[in-house]
């Protein structure tokens, strides 16, 4: 229970701190301005992949390489993702790591198998030191935002956090979306009604 309680003060803090980075700082970096930008693209079960990769259609080719992520038990996303891929030119690679939490998974449970994630989560992310993460809203992503805030903390990289609310909130935010709002760099909804009740959020209309 120690090491669990330890994960959870880490989290708050991590998250405390990168919402002073958030507004202290911005990204000056524009992708494709400097050369190609590593993305690491975090996919889940269901509509989330199928959403997530509506989404990379409108990415340029400068988004490269591509880390998709997916959970360990995800047997469908890898496909999709291969046969997503296989008509574009960028590099991409395809990573498991433990579900952080399954459907309707009780709350302590969900503390340990988050926490089993992170620990798989870290290492990744140091490895590929992305310059962005994308995210909509699958429990994997959390996981790996904490990394990826970790990566600036220590001073080793600042990676923006952009994350995509899933067409199908329309009045409330997802419980991901909810974890994520303070601490992302750029949070999108696609609908008015959310924009209104989520200053911070960034309203374009239907983008999946």
């Amino acid at each position: 229970m120690a090491l669990y309680a330890v994960s959870v003060v880490l989290f708050v803090v991590a998250c405390i701190i990168r919402l002073y980075i958030v507004v202290k700082t911005t990204s000056r970096h524009q992708p494709g301005k400097k050369g190609p930008v590593s993305v690491v693209v975090v996919a889940g079960s269901g509509g989330h992949t199928s959403e997530i990769l509506r989404l990379m259609e409108c990415f340029s080719a400068a988004y490269t390489p591509r880390h998709y992520v997916i959970a360990d038990t995800d047997r469908i996303s890898e496909e999709k993702i291969c046969t997503f891929e296989s008509s574009k030119q960028s590099q991409f690679t395809v990573c498991r790591i433990p579900r952080s939490r399954e459907v309707n998974q009780s709350w302590s449970s969900s503390l340990i198998s988050t926490t089993r994630s992170l620990l798989y989560s870290v290492p990744l992310v140091f490895r590929i030191r992305p310059d962005m993460v994308l995210c909509n809203g699958p429990g994997t992503c959390i996981p790996l935002c904490v990394a990826a805030l970790l990566l600036g903390i220590l001073g080793i990289k600042k990676v923006p956090i952009v994350y995509v609310e899933s067409i199908c909130r329309v009045q409330t935010l997802s419980l991901t979306g909810k974890i994520l709002y303070p601490i992302s760099d750029y949070f999108f909804v696609q609908w008015a009604s959310l924009r209104d009740k989520y200053p911070k959020s960034i309203f374009l209309g239907r983008i999946v």
